[in-house]
């Protein structure tokens, strides 16, 4: 299915680089001496609101429950970023590239969510009632896992991923421990 191979191979990879990337500007920035711990808390909601949208994905049949879990993940990410970006612009210059890297990461989560509703067309239409079909909402187990070694290098570029935002978040709570009610 091509959609599913666009996802691993295209929009995951692309998309842990640009997490990678803004990582790299925020440090660049020393954002641990402006906009501090509440951004980089910020930062790791994000991470956890569409690492719960990739895990159901990655660990469960897609259908309508996956579908809703996905958008509703991407809204909360949006409302995050919203706020983020409140917090950090009025404390931090934000460059054009970091901006540039903000876009890809917002618009890749849109990508899979289109990718992941043509897969499973028939679940997407019927989550929005234009269906021949019900929708279904159980979760249940994929039937046909993800290869291992797919797996595995997901885990690691996660991980990996994450550990950078945790040690974005050791280096602000070092430079101003105050900042934490901030």
């Amino acid at each position: 299915m091509p959609q599913q191979h666009l996802l691993m191979f295209v929009v995951m990879p692309v998309w842990l680089a640009a997490g990678l990337a803004d990582w790299a500007l925020h440090r660049r920035a020393r954002i641990e001496s402006t906009a501090g711990t509440r951004e980089t808390a910020l930062h790791i909601v994000m991470l956890a609101e569409m690492g719960v949208a990739v895990l159901a994905v990655v660990l469960l049949e897609v259908n309508a429950g996956v579908l809703a879990l996905c958008v509703a993940a991407f809204v909360a990410h949006e409302l995050t970023v919203f706020i983020d970006l409140r917090w950090a612009a009025q404390r931090r210059l934000i460059t054009p590239l970091e901006q540039m890297v903000h876009s890809v990461q917002e618009i890749l989560p849109v990508a899979a969510i289109a990718l992941l509703a043509s897969a499973h067309w028939e679940q997407a239409l019927s989550l929005v009632g234009l269906g021949t079909g019900e929708p279904s909402f159980a979760p249940v187990w994929r039937g046909k896992p993800l290869p291992l070694g797919y797996l595995g290098s997901l885990a690691v570029g996660c991980l990996f991923l994450g550990g950078c935002y945790i040690e974005e978040l050791r280096r602000c709570l070092r430079a101003r421990p105050a900042n934490l009610a901030a």
